[in-house]
C-alpha cells in the first residue's frame, strides 16, 4: 500500500539531479530533452528571423 504523496527517487538521492542542474546552469545547455528542444528551436527562430 502505497502513502499518497511520498514517493522515492534513487537518482535524486544519489545525487544525479542535482548534478545535472549544477552542469545545466554552467553551460547553458537544458539537459531535460523538452528543454533541449526549445532552446535548439529557439536559435532556430532566430536565425531565420533576425534582421
Amino acid at each position: 500500500m502505497k502513502i499518497p504523496g511520498l514517493s522515492f527517487s534513487l537518482k535524486r538521492a544519489i545525487g544525479i539531479t542535482a548534478l545535472k542542474q549544477k552542469v545545466a546552469k554552467k553551460t547553458g545547455v537544458p539537459t531535460t530533452k523538452q528543454g533541449l528542444e526549445r532552446k535548439i528551436g529557439g536559435a532556430i527562430l532566430k536565425s531565420i528571423f533576425k534582421k
